[in-house]
């Protein structure tokens, strides 16, 4: 199988397993009384539905690749020599519970530490976001790519802020400070991964955000590499892979966007 025969048919996989879980976390959506909900930290909460949407995961993708790698969210890290697959069953979790309708299944397939595949599925709207490396990202198959907004005054950006004892309450608090009065706006929606997939369909002009886990950023930064984005870490010098920190925008506003975040 050619390499672009093989990432083909690794997204189409993605893109089941991540309809299959949200299947599964519509059925709870529907009937929230019937949830088991425990808190891992302050603002940080895990329920039934994460659980079951990421064994359905687990199963769908390495049933059909058992020798791939995995890391998940709720159930770890298991080593794979060459290919591994990055999953958050539920990104908006907190959303979810409070009934708020922006959450989201999100895959992304690393090969050789190169993230190739990436889908964030929105089951409530329907839409699902996905990119392979090389072959441009699409909503429902449909092409998408960064908006065009070339005037910081005109941007409206989105990040995440942090809650309960974090550390960087400040430092994200100074950034908003500093930001606020050159765009049209900051939004804080609440689930990173379906941000960075707004980002990549025009409908946010840039994010960021400090300390994201690997499930979270996956997919959505290969489906904002496809759709012509600009990304880094905060310092310039690392890895938002390896950091956890992303700064990403359309290319017409990244510097200027970038500058400010930095001063």
């Amino acid at each position: 199988m050619t390499l672009l025969a093989r990432d083909e048919a690794d997204l189409a996989l993605a893109q089941k397993a991540a309809a299959k879980a949200g299947a599964i976390l519509m059925r709870y959506w529907a009937a929230p009384a019937q949830l088991a909900v425990t808190q891992k930290r302050a603002g940080d909460f895990l329920s039934q539905a994460d659980l079951e949407a990421e064994s359905c995961l687990r199963e769908t993708l390495l049933q059909a690749n058992p020798a791939d790698g995995w890391l998940g969210e709720e159930t770890g890290e298991t080593v794979s020599v060459s290919r591994r697959w990055i999953v958050d069953p539920l990104d908006g979790t907190t959303n979810f519970l409070r009934g708020i309708p922006h959450w989201a299944v999100s895959v992304a397939l690393e090969v050789d530490g190169i993230r190739r595949v990436g889908v964030v599925h929105d089951p409530v709207k329907s839409e699902t976001f996905s990119a392979r490396l090389g072959g441009g990202a699409n909503l429902n198959g449909q092409p998408i790519e960064v908006s065009d907004t070339g005037k910081l005054g005109s941007a409206l950006f989105g990040t995440g802020i942090p809650f309960g004892e974090m550390d960087h309450i400040g430092d994200h608090a100074s950034d908003i400070a500093r930001l606020m009065p050159h765009c049209a706006g900051v939004r804080r929606m609440g689930a990173a991964a379906l941000d960075l997939a707004y980002v990549a369909a025009g409908r946010l002009d840039g994010f960021w955000e400090r300390r994201l886990r690997p499930w979270d950023i996956a997919a959505g930064l290969v489906i904002l590499k496809e759709a012509g984005a600009r990304i880094e870490a905060l310092d310039i010098a690392d890895s938002p892979q390896k950091s956890g920190t992303v700064l990403t925008a359309t290319p017409r506003l990244f510097g200027e966007f970038a500058a400010i975040l930095r001063a």
